[in-house]
């Protein structure tokens, strides 16, 4: 399943919500330094799932606030 994801470095508190059909806003209280945001993405959105880190793949917008998401193991709702 692809989603495209809204990303919110740097938030107060972690938070996911679907804001339109397979469209997220994600907030991390990670950084947009190094990577550390998107990792924060990718932990935000397997616990979101209820699925393992590994399933979770950043396919574009790695230095984008706006990605494309594709989670595996999970159906298209």
């Amino acid at each position: 399943m692809k989603i495209l994801v809204q990303a919110h470095p740097a938030a107060r508190e972690v938070k996911v919500a679907e804001i339109a059909p397979n469209t997220f806003g994600v907030w991390v209280t990670e950084p947009p330094v190094k990577g550390q945001a998107n990792m924060g993405i990718i932990r935000a959105l397997a616990d979101y799932f209820k699925i393992a880190p590994n399933q979770v793949q950043i396919i574009s917008g790695r230095t984008s606030r706006r990605k494309l998401v594709e989670i595996f193991g999970l159906k298209s709702k």
